[in-house]
């Protein structure tokens, strides 16, 4: 492991806190003594500044709980200036950063206020990667691996009527699609809201088993299919269930991905 060691048989496990609210600290610390005793905090930083410079002048820990929104800027900022190798568990109040977070090495995404079941399951994904070969491929490979079995999106936070954040299931969305350059979410009740993200960012957060890159435009549900046409040059057009208003073609080169996809196999 990255910098345990061993006292009396008993794992101790190095963890360093960037967090910039005191209160935030003190209720992750009770947490750690709760469900993780063997957890020896390090180091508190509370900046971007203070973090990459620990970041240099130290050897990594065995995980990192970061915040995102820091004294002098966001969390990500960090990435941009060091390299950090060991598992990151993001803690905030903010679920918006979540497919950011996974592009860099998070292992887990905990929504404040934090209780002990989530940081206790967290710690078993970290467990787990333990149990691996220390070499950095296994460890990159068990984190990915990780993350697209447990993070796929399921909620979004839509800005409504200027002052009011809208909770939005991913299960009533029925497609995205790009419209007047913008990406809209369509749900069952034929309402449509505009979400920041591109269809690109959303088809790698979703659940590949539930929604389908039809083309550029339409990522859709299987869930809104409503029937498929044969169309000419060996093409399939797919008719929702919510007509979209124009053709949503899938490529010759794509049919039997979407078969296999639709059929579940």
């Amino acid at each position: 492991m990255f910098g345990s060691r061993y006292t009396n048989q008993i794992t101790i496990m190095n963890a360093l806190i960037i967090e910039d609210e005191k209160a935030a600290v003190r209720n992750l610390e009770a947490l750690l003594r709760e469900v993780a005793p063997q957890t020896e905090v390090i180091a508190v930083l509370d900046s971007v500044t203070d973090s990459v410079a620990w970041f240099e002048s130290h050897p990594a820990p065995d995980v990192v709980f970061m915040d995102i929104h820091l004294a002098d800027g966001s969390a990500f900022e960090i990435f941009n200036h060091t390299q950090i190798k060991c598992p990151i568990i993001f803690t905030t109040a903010y679920d918006e950063y979540a497919l950011k977070a996974f592009k860099v090495n998070s292992i887990d995404y905990l929504l404040k206020p934090i209780g002990s079941a989530d940081l206790r399951q967290a710690f078993e994904k970290l467990k787990a990667l333990h149990n691996v070969s220390d070499s950095q491929e296994s460890l990159s490979a068990l984190i990915q691996s990780l993350q697209k079995r447990d993070h796929y999106k399921t909620h979004f936070l839509i800005p409504y009527k200027g002052d009011k954040l809208l909770p939005l299931a991913v299960d009533q969305v029925q497609y995205f699609c790009i419209s007047g350059g913008v990406t809209k979410a369509v749900v069952s009740n034929r309402e449509s809201y505009t979400l920041p993200y591109t269809l690109d960012e959303l088809t790698e957060s979703l659940d590949p088993d539930r929604f389908f890159r039809a083309n550029r435009q339409y990522l859709i549900s299987r869930s809104a299919v409503q029937d498929i046409d044969l169309w000419f040059n060996n093409r399939l057009s797919i008719n929702l269930k919510i007509p979209t208003g124009e053709k949503i073609l899938v490529s010759k080169l794509r049919v039997n991905e979407f078969k296999t996809w639709f059929s579940g196999d």
